[in-house]
């Protein structure tokens, strides 16, 4: 019993000192195979870890969270397609405001908001603790040097107290009227005309840009407001103006230092390469112009004053003139800096706002064929109403005797007025596609946003006008609709909240030309609406191009087809 029971712990001792030993060679062995793997699959894990743990903040802060980086590779990806459209379903994802974080070594982190409450908040009721800011000038001063959309405080009051006072003038409204009728009249409709010509003579359709005519028509408009000049974009031709490519290839270069680190922006603009390369080429050709109108206009007052003529420069009402004649805080005449500055945003302000505006408008009645027939019909009728000429028949004078149909029909002034649905129509456009897709405030003190946030001294704010025209929270579940009856009770056009339609802007800042803005829009619309159907080429892409405002990146390629007169007349009677 004692010899089996002693066997029984050797034999136990020897198999437990054989299984340590196994142990032993399987563990020296195992460390081998792991110091020889350990590295890759460490990083592998790393890396595993790292994602998932980046990607899952997703759903509580909108975009992944990456180390180091921050949300920078979402929005590189989302650059190379619509971004506006993809920082919409993040901003709904998020309830109308999400923060941005940027790479740790930049200084691109904001807060994004689309919420009406907070844009009121900062455009209107906190309106001195949310200035333009010294970062964004810092982004814009070598386009926009300190111009009305990027000034602050004094600097700013002035221009827009000028300006307003000038907008509201009766020689103003005068010359928008007068310089409009001659160039929808004797530009942009013998332009049209031509292209059908061609596309007859061809037997095959002519395809024109229809956004570059419509920009070519208000540079040539903003520069006979602003500073009495020609350019002459819109001439017979359609010559080539390098200033108008110039403008928006710094328009483009300007907007992505939005999305750029700074330090990495610097350092290309004092290398000289891409985009800040592109941008200084640009500005030397917006500078050129620009001066080449102040010292013109500057040589003229001289010589009018050496003639004697004093009466002349008074009847003058474009803005370059009457800044010449002011004088700066401590009464000195505007540097030509200054006045160059105010030309380059007028130029923003005037020109490709309109031109951008009516572009998506005729994309979009293209694709809403109702729409266009509704604003024919309103046209038609208001044309109808005019007092009947001498054989009693109101349409008679507006009936040509060429082979194509009238194209002598003026609308009066107080005619665009009344066209109520195609008012509705533009602004369910801008709407959609507001002509300033994103603009900018920085805080001046801590605050707290009507929606919860703080926001810390010096935070960025982003205001996402685009994404707000298609928040269910703001415009109903038919949000991404286009229905310009939204706009109406009983016929007539009811205006929205400027921080629920923030197309131009709000508060303080609120846009000084939206009635001439209107004006222009309307007055060429039912010009071009009248007598041609805008046929989109089929399959041309449409997508906006990241710059200050919402081009069409591809320009908007049109066929137009003449108005049947027959039927025409037949809506007139």
């Amino acid at each position: 019993m004692i010899r089996t029971t002693i066997e029984y712990y050797y034999s136990t001792l020897m198999a437990m000192a054989s299984l340590s030993l196994s142990f032993h060679h399987l563990l020296r062995g195992g460390l081998a195979v792991l110091s020889d793997i350990q590295p890759v699959e460490f990083l592998l894990a790393l890396i595993v870890f790292i994602s998932i743990h980046s990607l899952r903040q997703k759903r509580t802060r909108g975009l992944a969270v990456w180390p180091v980086v921050g949300m920078i590779p979402s929005l590189i990806l989302a650059l190379r397609g619509d971004v506006y459209e993809w920082a919409s379903e993040i901003i709904c994802r998020q309830k109308g405001t999400f923060i941005f974080n940027g790479p740790r070594f930049s200084n691109i982190n904001c807060v994004v908001t689309a919420d009406p409450r907070n844009l009121e908040h900062m455009l209107k009721t906190k309106f001195l603790n949310y200035p333009k800011g010294e970062y964004f000038r810092i982004l814009v001063n070598d386009l926009l040097g300190d111009g009305i959309f990027s000034a602050d405080d004094g600097v700013w009051m002035r221009q827009r107290k000028t300006a307003s006072h000038e907008f509201h003038s009766a020689k103003f409204r005068q010359l928008t009227v007068d310089s409009l009728l001659e160039l929808v009249h004797h530009r942009l409709i013998p332009t049209l005309e031509d292209s059908i010509e061609k596309a007859a003579a061809a037997a095959d359709p002519h395809i024109i840009d229809l956004q570059d005519v419509l920009l070519r028509l208000t540079f040539d408009n903003v520069c006979m407001l602003a500073f009495g000049v020609d350019p002459g974009c819109l001439r017979p031709g359609l010559p080539e103006i390098p200033v108008a490519h110039a403008f928006e290839e710094a328009t483009e270069a300007t907007v992505l230092r939005f999305v750029t680190p700074t330090s990495m922006w610097r350092a290309m603009r004092y290398l000289n390469l891409g985009s800040e390369r592109r941008l200084k080429k640009s500005i030397r050709e917006v500078d050129e112009f620009a001066n080449g109108v102040i010292r013109r206009r500057k040589k003229e007052i001289k010589l009018e004053k050496d003639d004697g003529v004093q009466a002349t420069r008074s009847k003058r009402s474009d803005l370059l003139t009457v800044f010449m004649g002011l004088r700066d805080e401590e009464g000195k005449p505007f540097s030509d800096k200054f006045l160059r500055d105010i030309c380059v945003n007028f130029i923003l302000a005037g020109r490709d706002t309109s031109s951008v505006a009516l572009s998506w408008f005729f994309w979009l009645i293209d694709k809403h064929p109702a729409v266009e027939e509704k604003i024919l019909a309103e046209i038609c009728g208001i044309i109808s109403e005019r007092p009947a000429t001498g054989d009693g028949d109101a349409t008679t004078n507006l009936m040509g005797s060429d082979d194509h149909g009238d194209h002598e029909v003026v609308f009066q002034a107080e005619e665009v007025k009344r066209m109520e649905y195609l008012h509705a129509a533009i602004s369910e456009a801008l709407r959609l596609y507001p002509s300033v897709p994103v603009d900018y405030k920085q805080a001046v003190e801590d605050d707290v946003f009507p929606d919860g946030l703080a926001v810390k001294k010096g935070t960025r704010v982003l205001y996402a006008i685009f994404t707000m025209g298609r928040m269910e929270a703001i415009w109903g579940k038919d949000c991404r609709e286009y229905k310009p009856e939204r706009w109406l009770r009983d016929g007539r056009f009811i205006s929205e909240s400027a921080y629920k339609f923030t197309a131009f802007n709000g508060g303080p800042r609120f846009c000084l030309g939206k009635d001439f803005a209107y004006y222009q829009m309307k007055f060429a619309a039912s010009a071009i609406i009248y007598r041609y159907r805008v046929n989109v080429v089929r399959d041309h892409p449409v997508i906006p191009r990241l710059a200050l405002t919402m081009y069409m990146k591809y320009g908007l390629k049109v066929n137009l087809i003449r108005r049947n007169q027959i039927q025409l007349h037949n809506k007139l009677s």
